[in-house]
Order: C-alpha cells, then structure tokens, then sequence
C-alpha cells in the first residue's frame, strides 16, 4: 500500500461547514480516522452523524475553549495531522473576552494556541500541519508586531489579511523549529469559495459571500476541500513541500518572507501574548 493512501489519523478543525465539512465528506470516504472540531453544536453533530466521526466543541473566540479542545485531542493518542482550518472574518474593532481582535484570535492565535498545546506529540509522531490561509495575506501590510493584535481602529478586512499573513509566517517559523525533527507544516490558499465564512461580519466579505451574482464567479466549497484534502493525503517532500504557502502546486510569498527574524518575532509575540513558555 502506497503510504498516500495509508488510513491516518486527522484532526480537522472548522469542519461543520463550507471547505472543512467538504474536505471531512472526501477524507472518510478514503477511510481516514476523523476527529471533528467545530463551533457550532448543531452544525458539527451533524456531519459528525454523518459521517461516523467523533467530534468536539470549540469556539475560538475564547481560549479557555481552545486549551480545553487540546486536553481532549490528547486522548486520542498519535495524530498523523493537524488541519488547522477553522476561521473567519468579523467586524473591526470587536474584541475578544480575552481582550484580543477577534479576527486575529480566531484565525492566529487560537490554532497557534492548538499546535503549540499539541506541539510534543506532533512532533514525536512526525505529523504534518496544515493550515489553511487566504490569498489575502498577500494584501496584509508589514506586522506590526506591537498592536496586530490589539482591535483599536483596525478595520474588518485588515484585521482579516493580516491574521492569514500571521498562518503564513507561522507556517514558516514551524517548519524552521521542527522540520529536522519530523514535523512538516504547509499553508494553502483554498480558492475563492462560495461559503458562508463571512457571515458575522458587515465587510464586503458578506456582500460578496451573499449576493446570489457574486456566487456565480465563485467556486464550490467541495473545491477547496479538495484542495484540503489532497495536502492531508499527500507527502511533504514528494507532493508537496514543506514550509511553503501553496495556491495549487504554485509557490507564494507574503510581506515579510525577506525577513525570516519577522516570522521568529511573530512566534514569540505570540507566545508572550497567549502566556506560553518559550518553545525551543
């Protein structure tokens, strides 16, 4: 049996909708393990029901579900990946009760907070991190690694660029930390999907997630699933190369990729910010 097609054990987050539940459909009929993670109980039970898969309850929005989430995950014994998938866009300047943008918490620190809870494991077992991102991120200005995190007169669309520059450049100081060790992480651009993701939010996001025209230049969620799945399924090295920020098999950059110092001080603001101790 080709190690492709090898049944893996595959922690999916955002999976109760859009690309995270297409890409869930795709992987169980492969015959993969799937743990479900979504915030909404309804919509999670559901595919979950579906599909025969446990699932688990988070909403990113607050941390203390998010270090509950990993104490959980850890119950399932060795991971074979870590989609980091959940996400989304909400309305500038609304603030976590962790005191943090919400857009930044959802879409960085809480699947920073996740990995990193995680992190030992992943490792040991060699796992792969996949993380989905935007190609947004390439419209985010340089960090400023001061107040990125901070929702005072941030705009919903920048806030949004920015937390998927911050996927990418996670993914790049990752793959930097642990690759030697066995562990492989990729970021990807899904594509330009008809999903409900911007729903909690007055941007041009929801416009264009909801106006029946748009959609009609949009693609279909199962197509970024695809693209999800194909990563989860496939190789780092031989499929797909580790580090990278993929849309399809083309190799992209943000601001701040000249820079890997950059990446280095958005992992540790990030730990900082989130009261974890220095990773090695």
């Amino acid at each position: 049996m080709q190690e492709k097609a090898m049944r893996r054990t595959i922690i999916l987050t955002g999976a109760s909708d859009g690309i995270g539940a297409a890409a869930a459909r795709q992987l169980a009929a492969a015959g993969h393990r799937l743990v479900l993670v979504g915030r909404s109980p309804e919509k999670t039970a559901r595919v979950a029901a579906e599909l025969g898969a446990p699932y688990h309850l988070a909403d990113y929005a607050r941390l203390i579900d998010v270090r509950r989430l990993a104490d959980e995950l850890a119950a399932y014994g060795p991971i074979d990946v870590l989609a980091n998938n959940a996400g989304g866009i909400f309305n500038g300047g609304e603030t976590t009760e962790d005191g943090f943008d919400k857009t930044i918490q959802v879409n960085h620190l809480a699947p920073f907070l996740l990995t990193s809870l995680l992190l030992p494991g992943l490792i040991e077992n060699g796992a792969s991190v996949i993380q989905t991102a935007s190609a947004y991120a390439k419209s985010a200005p340089r960090l400023d690694l001061d107040s990125f995190a901070k929702p005072e007169g941030t705009s919903a669309t920048r806030s949004y660029a920015t937390s998927k520059m911050a996927n990418v450049l996670f993914t790049r100081e990752l793959h930097r930390r642990y690759h030697e060790e066995g562990l492989n992480a990729v970021a990807f651009h899904p594509g330009v999907l008809a999903t409900n993701f911007a729903s909690s939010t007055s941007s041009f996001f929801r416009f264009m997630a909801s106006s029946r025209l748009v959609r009609l230049f949009l693609s279909a969620p199962e197509d970024g699933g695809a693209r999800l799945a194909a990563l989860v399924e496939g190789r780092a090295g031989a499929d797909w190369p580790p580090g990278a920020f993929l849309s399809g098999t083309k190799e992209w950059t943000v601001r701040g990729d000249d820079d890997p110092a950059l990446a280095r001080a958005l992992w540790e603001r990030s730990e900082a910010l989130l009261g974890l101790p220095p990773a090695p």
